[in-house]
């Protein structure tokens, strides 16, 4: 049976004819449209349903005053911060670095003088409030702090060992003023 040409309607659809080649064309960009309509509406129905973000947490505006209060020359002040310390789950919202290397490569108890706890509040003061910036300004201030805390610890001692570990403390009063 012999072939009949196409109508003149459907020659613009006769294979590797131009129509064709843009009705190809034109069936692929409504295509890609489509799917591009349709990734953007899950897109959107996710972020839609995803919880929102939670801002970061309010830093209390009263943690500069209790920095300064835990890194003060007083008993009171190191009694405070070892309390503190003891108990950093309840000052989490403050941000504080609680973080130390004790006295660092010098020995945390030399000749078995426990000077460990006077290195971590020096550690403290130190990190702290160099993440405030305000570092240089208090540095003299937090050095004597913990020149006063090593001698807490050595007035515990009384004749030559008292005089071997007040004589222990001021080397490393030395030391730390010396050096960051």
């Amino acid at each position: 049976m012999p072939r009949r040409p196409a109508p003149a309607a459907d020659l613009h659809r006769a294979p590797g004819s131009a129509g064709a080649k843009a009705g190809t064309a034109i069936r692929a960009i409504r295509a890609a449209r489509a799917s591009a309509l349709a990734v953007a509406a899950a897109a959107t129905m996710v972020l839609a349903l995803a919880p929102a973000a939670s801002a970061a947490p309010e830093v209390p505006a009263d943690k500069p005053l209790v920095l300064s209060s835990w890194t003060a020359v007083s008993g009171g002040s190191y009694e405070a911060w070892a309390a503190a310390r003891a108990n950093r789950e309840a000052w989490m919202s403050y941000g504080f670095d609680w973080s130390t290397d004790y006295c660092t490569t010098s020995p945390d108890n030399p000749f078995g003088f426990p000077f460990r706890l006077s290195c971590a509040r020096h550690d403290f003061g130190y990190r702290n409030y160099k993440a405030t910036g305000g570092f240089r300004a208090v540095k003299p201030r937090l050095d004597g702090m913990f020149h006063t805390d090593l001698r807490r610890v050595c007035a515990r001692y009384s004749g030559a060992r008292k005089a071997s570990c007040e004589s222990t403390a001021w080397t490393y009063y030395q030391a730390v003023k010396a050096f960051e």
